[in-house]
């Protein structure tokens, strides 16, 4: 926690959790204004959480949510609304303090000069001299001008944005790069499975992004707020304004856990969970260790999903400590899938089914969780099978493991790079936006008919820097992505169906089948999984080393 403080009575801080609402009842403040929509990070803990903390301390608390960079009038008239019915010294906070910044500068406005909100804002570490243009240009940021500008800014530092630019970086290490990601922390997401099997610990799938973020690529430490692509320009929390030459998107997705009523309420409690959450991977663990007996349910929404495994994999790791506990007779395990099919690729399914049966789980397809009663204990779907009218039906449940819905992230739906149902709209070879000639995509945001996984971006990066540099050489795309994912399905502690393929769902294994047979569940698999993904992520994917990655010819496909 680092509250600063803008006036006397106004402090803003990033993110808080719940241990804090001592430290900040002792540092004199009285209330509290959450400007953070829940789920927007892997990390965060829910507004109730805070809520109940807060009010333990006896501190107000107050939920005002904001769209990163998408501060509206609406937004300045409730946070001053706000400000005027809390009793005492009020902190507001955001991902990074930025947004409520903004909003404390947009509406103090009206009533101090703009020289004295920028000397106090700069005075708290945040930078409002966008909003003060963006004030004096009747409330529109302009972009005829930057305030930095960069060969090639990049979107996201997840580990396709990171990935790329170490890629563009080990090409051209003159470019002057940048990457504009607001997060302090980067995580290894595929190993959060591991985390909720009790096989890895959560602290091993955290580096902070300032030591990721490769060495001569700036990193801009802020939310993107808008993108005017007609003037090769992103807009950031605060109204900002970066250019560029060229630009890569790749924000990742949004976790959209307030799609499911009551499900941000429960979370972390009454036996909900989630893989898909860095601070409550070790709960499932703990849920699973503590099970023996009742029903345990896991789920998994509409496609697209990060990582179209993870919800069975968590499954399937479950199930194996009660088989190995004693407890799995006494367990009645349900898989709730929102599609039709266990898998999407069907050279799979085979296997992945004899653990079906060995687990004695119940598969329930076309079920999509709409809402979760947490107390109760109580979890309802909507069951659309094709050929029958829509119903609902309501399951009692002693845990949940919960997938989340999942879509672009909000700036990026409302963009003019997004296809119509919000994707990045990118040509699926080349990766090039299908409108814009300077801008490319990839990772979870684009629309390219690939699995959304960490594979696919370690294949995707080389790519788009092979044909970013072929560009600013005067050339046409050197370089195609074939739609390659994977997705190793943890069915067991110690094997795993290394499941490989691409476009169309064509296989496509990167070992000979004596190694590894992906149809098949395998030790080796495991040992890949385990040992070797996670070193090669960190020093090779994310350091520019293209370990079996080299991006392949343009049109060798088709030859």
């Amino acid at each position: 926690m680092e509250p600063r403080k803008i006036s006397q009575w106004v402090a803003v801080s990033p993110q808080i959790a719940a241990a804090d609402m001592p430290a900040i009842k002792a540092a004199g403040y009285r209330a509290i204004i959450c400007n953070r929509p829940d789920g927007e990070g892997a990390d965060q803990q829910s507004f109730e959480e805070i809520e109940a903390a807060a009010k333990a301390a006896g501190l107000e608390a107050r939920y005002l949510p904001v769209t990163s960079g998408m501060v509206t009038d609406r937004d300045v008239a409730d946070f001053g609304m706000a400000l005027e019915q809390m009793q005492g010294p009020v902190l507001a906070y955001c991902r990074t303090g930025t947004r409520s910044a903004t909003l404390w500068s947009l509406h103090e406005a009206k009533d101090r000069p703009l020289a004295q909100i920028l000397s106090m804002t700069k005075a708290a570490g945040h930078d409002m001299s966008g909003v003060a243009r963006r004030i004096a240009n009747g409330g529109k940021t302009p972009t005829d001008t930057g305030d930095v500008h960069f060969q090639v800014v990049i979107v996201g530092g997840g580990a396709a944005g990171i990935a790329v630019a170490a890629s563009l970086w080990s090409r051209r290490p003159d470019l002057r790069i940048a990457i504009i990601d607001p997060a302090e922390v980067h995580y290894y997401q595929p190993g959060w499975t591991m985390v909720g099997g009790g096989i890895f610990e959560a602290h091993e799938t955290a580096r902070t992004m300032g030591s990721l973020i490769p060495k001569g690529v700036k990193w801009i430490k802020a939310a993107v707020a808008a993108f005017e692509p007609g003037k090769d320009a992103v807009i950031l929390d605060g109204c900002r304004v970066v250019k560029y030459d060229r630009l890569v998107v790749c924000p990742g997705l949004k976790l959209d856990w307030a799609k499911v009523e009551g499900l941000v309420e429960t979370l972390g409690r009454n036996g909900v969970t989630s893989n898909y959450r860095y601070d409550l991977a070790p709960y499932t663990w703990q849920l699973v260790q503590r099970m023996r007996g009742g029903t345990a349910i896991f789920t998994q929404p509409p496609m697209p999903i990060k990582c179209a495994g993870a919800p069975q994999k968590a499954m399937y790791l479950s199930a194996d400590h009660w088989h190995r506990s004693g407890h799995l007779k006494d367990i009645d395990i349900r898989f709730c899938n929102a599609g039709g099919v266990l898998f999407g690729v069907k050279d799979y399914v085979p296997a992945l089914m004899d653990y079906v049966r060995k687990y004695d789980a119940t598969l329930n397809f076309f079920h999509n969780l709409v809402a979760v009663d947490g107390p109760a204990k109580k979890a309802t779907f909507e069951v659309n099978e094709p050929d029958k009218d829509p119903r609902r039906v309501e399951m009692s449940f002693d845990m949940m493991h919960v997938c989340p819905p999942q879509s672009a992230p909000d700036f990026i739906r409302v963009s003019p790079l997004a296809d119509p149902a919000g994707w990045v709209n990118v040509d699926q070879a080349t990766l090039r936006h299908k409108s814009f000639d300077n801008i490319w995509a990839l990772g979870d945001v684009m629309n390219a008919p690939n699995a959304k996984t960490a594979a696919a971006a370690r294949k995707q990066a080389p790519t788009v820097a092979e044909n970013i540099v072929a560009d600013i050489a005067g050339k046409s795309a050197v370089a195609q992505y074939d739609g390659y994912g994977s997705c190793p399905l943890t069915v067991e502690r110690g094997k795993i169906v290394l499941a490989e393929f691409g476009y169309g769902g064509v296989v496509k294994p990167s070992f000979p089948s004596f190694l590894i047979d992906g149809t098949r569940p395998s030790r080796a698999a495991w040992f890949l999984k385990e040992r070797l993904l996670p070193p090669i992520y960190w020093r090779a994917m994310l350091r520019g080393h293209e370990w079996m990655a080299r991006p392949e010819r343009l049109g060798t496909a088709a030859e």
